[in-house]
C-alpha cells in the first residue's frame, strides 16, 4: 500500500516542485529586480551629482574664483552624499548578478578616483579643462549604462520599457551637461575651434535622439510630464543661448555669458532631474507591484500544491486502500488455495480409491469463492484467472490421479495373471522335480525353479506399485534367519549370499513376513547385481531391543555421496507410478513397502568400499520367539558356536535344491522343550524345569547289564531314523516312467518326526485388507490347483 500511495505522490511532489521552483526563481528574480532598480535610481542621482560637479570643475577651471571654489566644494559634498546612497544600495545587489559584475566593478573604479580628480581640480594651476572633464564623463558613461543594463533580462515588458525610458533621460542629462563643457571649453580657449564645434553639435544630437527615446518608451502621462519640463521662460531662454551657439563659427570667440549659461543649463538639468525622480518613483512602484503580485502568485501556487498533495494523498489512500484490501483478500485466498486446499486435494486424490473421482465436477466443487471475480477491473480479472488456474490445476491433478489409478490398476491385474501362470509352471516344475533323479537336468529345473521364483518377485513387485499388499495369510511368525533364507532364496545370484551374525531369538510377525521378505530380496539383489561376479555379499541382522537392524554389505566401488543422497531421498519418499518408478523399480519397491511396513531403509558407504543397505524394522513387527522354537529353529547357531566356528568357505556357484521355495514352509515341528520337574517329596523346595531332551538322551549311554555281565550293544530312539536316512542311498525302483525314468513313492524316505506338527490356532483380529489379500491367494490357489492325472490306461 505504501508504494500505491507513494508513486502518485512523489509524481505529484514532481510537478509541484518544479512549479514551484519556477515560481520561486521568478519571485526571487522580482526581489533581485527590486534592488537593481533602486541601485538604477541612485545611480541615476549620482549620474546627476557628478554631471554638476563636472561643470563646477570646469568652471573653477576657467575662472579660478573664490566664488567657483566654493561651489565646487558644495557639489563635491552633494555627490559625496550621492555616492554613500549608492554605496549602501550596492551592497545589496545579489551575488549572482554576473551580468552587471564588470560594470560594476568599473563604476567602483571610479568612485574611488574621485578623490584624486578633485585634487588634481583644485590644486592644478593650468589643469587641462578637457582632460580633467573626461574623467567625469567616463563614470557617468558608466552609470547610464548601468541603467540601461537593469532592464536587460526583465520579462514584464511595461517594466523594461519604464527602466529604458528613465535611462533615456538621463542620456539626455547628460547631453545639456556635455554642451556646458564644450562650451566652457570653447571659452576658456578665447575662439570656437571646429573640434570644439563638432562636440558642441553631437551634444545636441544627442539630446534631441535620448529626447525621441524617452517619448517612445514613455506612456502618455511621462509624455505630459516632458512636455511640461520644456515649456517655460528657462527652457525658451536655453533655446536662444543654444541657437546662438550653434551659430558662432570656428575661430570666432563665444559672445556669451558664461554664468548665465552655467545657471541656465543647470536649470534645465535641475528640471530633467526631477523628472528622472519621478519616472525612477513609478519604475520602482511598478517593480514592487510586480514583487509583490509574484510573491502572492506564488504563496498562491504553494498552497495550491500542499492543497492538490492533500487531496492527491486523500484520494490515494482512498483508491490504494480499496485496492490493497481487495489484493490482500485475492492473496490470502491465493494463499489458502496454494498451501491448504490444492494440497489437501493431492493427498485426498493420492489415497486409494480416487479412480471413481470425476475431474470436472471435482474441479467445479473446489473452484474458491473468494477468487471469484467480484468487478470487471484488472484484480476481478485476476481473480477470474487464478480460479481458471485453481480449477485447472486441480482437474489436471484429478486426471492424473485417475491415469495413477487405472494404471495401477492395469498393473494389478497384469501381475496377479502372470502370477497364476507363475505359479502354474512352479507346480510343473515341483511335478517334474520328484520323478527326477539326474543330478544335471535337476541342476537346469533348480534353475528354471529360481528364474520362475524371480518372475513371481517382479509381479510381488508390480502389485506393490499398484498399491496392494503382498503378503499371504499366515498364521505363525517366521523366525528371522529363515526370512533371510527366503530373500536370498528369491535372487538370481542367492549363492552368493553369506549370512553373518544373525539373531535367532527375534521373529517377523506374521502379517508382515512376504513384504519384509520381498523388501530384504530387492536389496540382496541390488547388492549382487551391481558388485562384481566373484564379490560376496553379506547379511547381519541384530535385535536391538526396540528394533531389529539387517543390514546388507555388497563389494562394489561404492557410490558417491550426491547419488546417495538422490538413493535414500527416493527410499524415504518413493515417487508415485509413472515410467520412472518402473525403470528403477527394485529401490521404488524397497521404498513403498518400507512405507507400509512403518520401516526404514538407508544407503551408505560400506565400511570398506561398496555399499552398505541397512533396514530398520520397527517394533510394530518383531516378536521375540519362546526359548523352545528359538533352540529348534532349523538352522540356528548359538552365540557360542557362531564365535567358535570356522569362517565359511569362498563362494562357489552351485545349484541349491531349495531355490525357488520358501523356507518358511519347511519349518521343523517346534515341540516343548521345557517341562516341569516332579516336586520332592522330602524338600519343600520351589519346583524346577528340566529338558525333555535330557530324558530322552539320557539312556543312550546306559550300557544294559544281563545277568552280571556287561551289555553286549546299545541303541538309542535315533537309530531307526538313521536307518531310513542310509536306505535313501540306495533307493529301490518300484516303478518306471514311459522314459525310463524311475519313479519316486511318496514319503518312502520320510525320517521319523519330520513331520510337521500342527499347532492350535490362535483367534486374532483380521486386517479388511488382509482378507482381501488372502481371498486373492485363494482364488490364485484354485486356479493354479494341482488336478489328480487320470490313468487311461486302465480304461
Amino acid at each position: 500500500m505504501r508504494l500505491i500511495v507513494a508513486a502518485p505522490l512523489v509524481a505529484v511532489i514532481g510537478f509541484a516542485g518544479l512549479a514551484l521552483t519556477e515560481s520561486a526563481r521568478q519571485t526571487t528574480r522580482a526581489s533581485d529586480l527590486e534592488v537593481l532598480a533602486r541601485l538604477g535610481a541612485e545611480a541615476g542621482d549620482l549620474a546627476y551629482r557628478l554631471q554638476r560637479e563636472r561643470i563646477a570643475a570646469a568652471d573653477l577651471l576657467t575662472y579660478a574664483a573664490p566664488e567657483q571654489q566654493d561651489a565646487f566644494g558644495a557639489e563635491m559634498a552633494a555627490t559625496d552624499d550621492a555616492v554613500a546612497r549608492y554605496r549602501r544600495q550596492r551592497d545589496r545587489v545579489p551575488a549572482d548578478a554576473d551580468a552587471n559584475r564588470p560594470l560594476l566593478r568599473r563604476i567602483d573604479t571610479a568612485l574611488d578616483g574621485l578623490a584624486p580628480l578633485r585634487t588634481q581640480v583644485r590644486t592644478a594651476a593650468h589643469a587641462s579643462v578637457s582632460a580633467m572633464t573626461f574623467s567625469y564623463r567616463i563614470a557617468i558613461a558608466d552609470l547610464i549604462n548601468f541603467r540601461e543594463n537593469v532592464s536587460h533580462g526583465v520579462v514584464n515588458a511595461q517594466l523594461a520599457d519604464g527602466i529604458r525610458a528613465s535611462a533615456a533621460l538621463s542620456k539626455t542629462a547628460e547631453a545639456i551637461g556635455q554642451q556646458q563643457v564644450a562650451v566652457l571649453r570653447a571659452v576658456a580657449a578665447g575662439e570656437l575651434t571646429p573640434a570644439m564645434q563638432q562636440d558642441i553639435t553631437a551634444a545636441r544630437t544627442s539630446y534631441t535622439e535620448s529626447s525621441l527615446s524617452f517619448l517612445a518608451l514613455a506612456p502618455p502621462d511621462w509624455s505630459l510630464w516632458w512636455d511640461q519640463v520644456g515649456t517655460g521662460k528657462e527652457a525658451l531662454v536655453l533655446q536662444r543661448m543654444q541657437d546662438e551657439v550653434s551659430r558662432a563659427q570656428p575661430g570666432t570667440r563665444l559672445q556669451l555669458a558664461t554664468n548665465s549659461w552655467v545657471s541656465t543649463t543647470q536649470d534645465r538639468a535641475a528640471r530633467l532631474s526631477e523628472l528622472r525622480g519621478r519616472v525612477d518613483d513609478a519604475v520602482l512602484d511598478d517593480v514592487r507591484a510586480a514583487h509583490a503580485d509574484q510573491r502572492r502568485r506564488a504563496v498562491a501556487e504553494a498552497v495550491s500544491v500542499l492543497l492538490a498533495l492533500l487531496l492527491t494523498a486523500l484520494v490515494t489512500w482512498a483508491v490504494a486502500r480499496q485496492i490493497t484490501r481487495r489484493l490482500r483478500r485475492l492473496r490470502d485466498a491465493a494463499n489458502a488455495v496454494a498451501f491448504e486446499q490444492l494440497p489437501a486435494v493431492v493427498a485426498r486424490l493420492q489415497q486409494p480409491g480416487s479412480a471413481a473421482v470425476d475431474p470436472h465436477e471435482l474441479a467445479r466443487q473446489q473452484s474458491s469463492a473468494a477468487l471469484e471475480p467480484s468487478s470487471d477491473d484488472e484484480i476481478g480479472e485476476l481473480g477470474q484467472a487464478f480460479s481458471a488456474v485453481h480449477r485447472a490445476a486441480v482437474r489436471t491433478a484429478a486426471e492424473q490421479a485417475v491415469m495413477r489409478a487405472n494404471t495401477a490398476d492395469i498393473f494389478i491385474h497384469l501381475s496377479r495373471r502372470e502370477q497364476r501362470l507363475v505359479d502354474a509352471v512352479l507346480a510343473q516344475v515341483d511335478l517334474v522335480e520328484r520323478d527326477e533323479t539326474d543330478p544335471d537336468r535337476l541342476h537346469q529345473l533348480y534353475t528354471l525353479d529360481n528364474l520362475a521364483t524371480r518372475m513371481g518377485r517382479i509381479n510381488a513387485s508390480l502389485l506393490v506399485l499398484g498399491g496392494v499388499g503382498v503378503g499371504r495369510v499366515r498364521q505363525h511368525d517366521v523366525p528371522l534367519q529363515q526370512v533371510l533364507q527366503a530373500a536370498l532364496s528369491q535372487i538370481e545370484h542367492y549363492a552368493r549370499i553369506r549370512l553373518g551374525m544373525i539373531d535367532g531369538d527375534v521373529a517377523v510377525a506374521a502379517k508382515s513376513v512376504d513384504e519384509v521378505v520381498h523388501l530384504l530380496a530387492e536389496l540382496m539383489d541390488n547388492a549382487t547385481t551391481y558388485s562384481p561376479p566373484g564379490s560376496e555379499a553379506w547379511v547381519t541382522g541384530r535385535s536391538l531391543g526396540d528394533r531389529v537392524i539387517v543390514q546388507i554389505s555388497d563389494g562394489g566401488v561404492g557410490l558417491s555421496p550426491q547419488r546417495l543422497q538422490q538413493l535414500n531421498e527416493l527410499l524415504a519418499r518413493p515417487p508415485a507410478i509413472d515410467v520412472a518408478a518402473v525403470r528403477a523399480m527394485g529401490l521404488v519397491v524397497v521404498g513403498q513397502l518400507a512405507a507400509r511396513l512403518g520401516a526404514s531403509v538407508q544407503l551408505r558407504r560400506g565400511p570398506r568400499r561398496g555399499t552398505l543397505a541397512e533396514a530398520t524394522l520397527p517394533a510394530a513387527m518383531i516378536r521375540s520367539l519362546p526359548p523352545e522354537e528359538y533352540l529348534l529353529a532349523p538352522g540356528r547357531l548359538s552365540r557360542r558356536a557362531a564365535r567358535t566356528t570356522n569362517p565359511p568357505p569362498p563362494y562357489q556357484p552351485r545349484p541349491q535344491p531349495t531355490a525357488g521355495r520358501a523356507p518358511v514352509e519347511r519349518t521343523l515341528p517346534a515341540a516343548p522343550v521345557f517341562r516341569p520337574a516332579p516336586t520332592p517329596t522330602d524338600r519343600g523346595e520351589a519346583s524346577t524345569e528340566e529338558l525333555l531332551i535330557f530324558e530322552q538322551v539320557n539312556h543312550w549311554f546306559h550300557t544294559d547289564v544281563v545277568d552280571g555281565q556287561d551289555g553286549r550293544e546299545w541303541s538309542s530312539p535315533a537309530d531307526d531314523a538313521w536307518r531310513t536316512a542310509a536306505q535313501a542311498t540306495t533307493p529301490e525302483v518300484a516303478t518306471t516312467t514311459t522314459s525310463g525314468l524311475p519313479k519316486r513313492q511318496p514319503q518312502r524316505h520320510l525320517v521319523p518326526g519330520g513331520v510337521t506338527v500342527p499347532q492350535q490356532q490362535r483367534s486374532e483380529y483380521r486386517d479388511p485388507a488382509q482378507v482381501a489379500t488372502a481371498m486373492a491367494a485363494y482364488a490364485r490357489g484354485v486356479a493354479t490347483r494341482r488336478r489328480t492325472p487320470i490313468n487311461l490306461g486302465n480304461k
